[in-house]
């Protein structure tokens, strides 16, 4: 497939972003190989699935203390516990829309809202792009709403280069599909844990992270809110400089993940989680 038929692989050869992607597989190759990897990763996997979502959930305005998270059962309410409860759900349901993510990846992301949204919006409003005139609540984003027109094409467009297929990384596939969805804010509510889950699902299944103990979300969330904010401004320019310094920064959030994830694994090691 040639970089004209494909566009996102022109990406790979933006300024930082073969380093970055070279980095991001030596690391997450270091956690596959850990020793404690070969008989607990199911262990791992679970963790890294609670701190994934812990910290998604922060970046939407609910940051919770990893054990309020582990502990809590209460996430039916309005506000902070609705918000992490959706986190949740989210990386569970991720985990089991891979082969529709490949087949028809706006139908996953609708299933993605609903479950991240049921019950606590209107139900017409729930599981679709939003239409003209509808509000949008993502108060932590506050670049300029495309209009619900400008969505529908470019959710099209991205959808299509999804089903055929690229020949770019993994990684670069991740930080567009991520950086698109905060852009676009295509439905009425959970944008970014949305956007989030559909970053989660392209690393796990291009095969990067196939056993989902990579949490980008812990990176994104340890990078900071304001660099996340500044780092999508770049992505939204469609500037060489400011692309490649979005997939950069999402390529620094999964090597964070990574390093979270081994600090469990040696935990476990050492008998003290």
């Amino acid at each position: 497939m040639s970089t004209t038929a494909d566009p996102l692989v022109a990406l790979g050869s933006l300024p930082g972003v073969a380093d970055s992607v070279d980095s991001v597989r030596k690391a997450v190759d270091r956690v596959y190989g850990h020793r404690v990897m070969r008989r607990r990763s199911n262990e791992i996997a679970s963790e890294a699935a609670l701190r994934g979502a812990r910290a998604s959930a922060a970046l939407a305005g609910a940051d919770w203390a990893l054990e309020e998270v582990r502990r809590r059962t209460d996430f039916g309410v309005e506000g902070e516990p609705r918000t992490v409860g959706a986190a949740l759900r989210l990386t569970a349901e991720a985990g089991q829309l891979l082969s529709v993510w490949r087949q028809s990846p706006l139908r996953a992301l609708a299933r993605l809202h609903l479950v991240a949204a049921g019950g606590s919006r209107p139900d017409d409003t729930v599981g679709r792009p939003r239409f003209e005139g509808e509000p949008v609540d993502e108060p932590l984003i506050g670049l300029e709403l495309p209009s619900a027109s400008e969505v529908s094409g470019r959710l099209d467009g991205l959808a299509s280069l999804l089903i055929a297929g690229s020949e770019a990384s993994a990684l670069v596939t991740a930080a567009v599909v991520h950086g698109e969805l905060l852009a676009l804010r295509p439905f009425g509510s959970c944008n970014g844990l949305v956007a989030r889950a559909a970053e989660r699902i392209v690393l796990v299944g291009s095969g990067l992270d196939p056993k989902s103990i990579c949490p980008a979300e812990v990176g994104h969330a340890e990078l900071g809110r304001d660099a996340y904010a500044a780092a999508l401004e770049g992505y939204v320019s469609g500037t060489p400089e400011g692309v490649a310094a979005w997939i950069v920064h999402c390529a620094r959030a999964v090597e964070l993940g990574v390093r979270e994830s081994t600090a469990v694994c040696e935990a476990l090691q050492r008998g003290a989680a």
